[in-house]
């Protein structure tokens, strides 16, 4: 399966963030408020008032940071990053089988991400699941690592067992549609870089960074 996981946040950062969402408890209502028609059958988690200053405080500090990782830029090719919003799940919650919705009021979803702002040992259960033809990956991450994977997966977040489980979830429309593509395009990306380092500049490596740019202008969107 395509997918990215990596460190996003430092423990100051999500401490600070941990710290304004207890303190601001009163914005926690009903996550099915966002859900889609059929997502609402299967959602039971709670989630941070998308309206409320803290959520669009925390969004922002996320959305910097994603655009500021070049590790992250070069996997997603992000052309919007949108829909950011924090849930929380206790006891007895999960989020059921479910498609993230391809195009939603913000954007077009082509790949969604999940932050786990709540260390492991915190909670039990709560696993994030993805589905992959015949295959079925879970995830349970460190306190600030992301993970990104393409929004086509149906997937899901396990029941919570004990404690509590805080996220950061949302969505990129990348400048390249195709899954393939993207992976072509990092690959290269990641190649070229890898020499740069290596061995410096060189004409060669000047005809492929070339020929990376102009592939993203004829094939990106």
């Amino acid at each position: 399966m395509n997918y990215l996981t990596h460190q996003l946040l430092n423990a100051k950062e999500t401490d600070l963030i941990n710290k304004l969402l207890e303190k601001e408890n009163q914005y926690w209502e009903d996550g099915k408020n966002t859900a889609g028609s059929h997502a609402s059958k299967v959602k039971n988690n709670l989630q941070l008032n998308r309206k409320s200053d803290i959520s669009k405080k925390l969004s922002l500090l996320v959305k910097q940071k994603i655009l500021n990782n070049d590790l992250i830029k070069s996997f997603t090719l992000p052309k919007h990053i949108h829909g950011i919003m924090f849930t929380k799940s206790t006891k007895g919650m999960s989020y059921g089988r479910h498609i993230d919705n391809a195009y939603m009021s913000s954007g077009r979803a082509d790949l969604s991400f999940t932050i786990f702002l709540s260390e492991k040992s915190q909670y039990e259960g709560g696993e994030l699941s993805i589905e992959n033809l015949n295959s079925e990956y879970k995830f349970k991450l460190k306190r600030g690592e992301i993970i990104i994977y393409p929004s086509t997966f149906l997937h899901e977040v396990k029941e919570i067992i004990a404690g509590e489980r805080i996220v950061s979830v949302g969505w990129i429309e990348s400048y390249i549609k195709s899954i393939e593509e993207r992976e072509y395009f990092f690959d290269l990306d990641t190649g070229a870089k890898s020499l740069l380092a290596k061995y410096g500049r060189s004409d060669e490596l000047d005809l492929i960074f070339k020929s990376y740019s102009n592939l993203l202008r004829v094939m990106g969107d």
